[in-house]
């Protein structure tokens, strides 16, 4: 049986998540057996629903105590619903709860560990899954001997397609000590596409010259449904918060569509960005390091350039 854990944010499933339980769906179409899911804390998503994403049973734990994110907490959940359930492989998406979680859970079950999963495991010779390695510029196939085996599954590099059907749900109710962390508050944005989880990404560099240039990046990315984000030198100099910083040294994310205005697109910068399926890169220099990576390059003054993808997006989408 394969077992995928659910990641939530208020109560929410996140896009993630959902990649790793059709991933789930198709290990266990593979292996001839089913795919269940774990979800821990209180939710508001209907569970039922994921059989739309091939799982078959979903093991509910609902108390409070599992509100708040403990690292050691959850993994001593996770390793109860395993050791329950008799699952053999377990699933989970690429984030920062996964890494905290992953490391520990393959000591405890003593289980094959594989981070970074990029398709489905080739089982025509042993388990081999195919991994990024050196930031997303190489790939490399590991091949899984012990029974049991974790593989945390890159976000954005699985396609979900979504079927019929409704999966049981089963309460869970997990022995776990006492939480180290209390949360003393909680200060959460609202009204934004999380950057994490978007599709589409419209990012600014020291290109732009100044904080009061950005609405070319918060205007087109308004129209598209887009999260903002910057480089490096931007989020160091207070144009625009850290949590936008993408990069090595940042947030790593892998969209849909990554559009990058003013950025040189230096080693650090492309580490973070370069598992995007399409990236659109706007510079006056030619020879910005960015144009090599880039799927489609416009060489350009990005303050003429930008006004005018702004102006035919909206005629595009019939917007005064």
């Amino acid at each position: 049986m394969i077992l995928v854990f659910l990641d939530q944010a208020d109560g929410e499933i996140k896009k993630s998540s959902l990649e790793a339980a059709a991933y789930a769906a198709g290990v266990a179409k593979m292996m001839n057996t089913t795919a269940e899911a774990l979800i821990l804390g209180p939710t508001k998503f209907n569970l039922s629903t994921l059989g739309n994403y091939g799982i078959t049973k979903v093991h509910a734990a609902s108390s409070e105590v599992l509100t708040a994110f403990d690292s050691q907490v959850y993994t001593t959940a996770i390793q109860q619903a395993v050791e329950k359930s008799g699952a053999e492989i377990i699933i989970l998406s690429n984030n920062s709860s996964a890494k905290a979680i992953a490391p520990r859970l393959s000591i405890r079950l003593k289980a094959g560990l594989v981070m970074g999963a990029v398709a489905l495991p080739d089982t025509s010779n042993g388990f081999i899954i195919k991994k990024n390695v050196f930031s997303g510029k190489a790939f490399a196939h590991v091949k899984v001997e012990t029974t049991k085996k974790i593989i945390v599954l890159e976000q954005n590099a699985f396609h979900v397609t979504k079927t019929e059907g409704t999966a049981s749900i089963e309460p869970f109710e997990p022995t776990v000590p006492a939480s180290k962390i209390k949360v003393l508050s909680s200060n959460k944005t609202t009204g934004e596409v999380l950057l994490s989880e978007a599709s589409i990404v419209i990012s600014g560099g020291r290109g732009l010259k100044g904080p009061e240039n950005w609405h070319l990046v918060t205007d087109l990315a308004s129209l598209l449904g887009a999260a903002t984000a910057c480089s490096r030198p931007v989020a160091d100099v207070g144009w625009r918060p850290h949590k936008e910083h993408v990069g090595q040294t940042g947030l790593a994310i892998a969209p849909n569509l990554y559009f990058a205005i003013g950025i040189s697109g230096a080693i650090q910068h492309l580490a973070g960005v370069n598992r995007s399926k399409v990236i659109v890169v706007i510079n006056k220099d030619p020879e910005a390091p960015f144009f090599k990576a880039a799927d489609y390059g416009i060489v350009g003054d990005l303050f003429e350039v930008m006004p005018k993808i702004i102006a035919a997006v909206k005629k595009l989408k019939d917007v005064a």
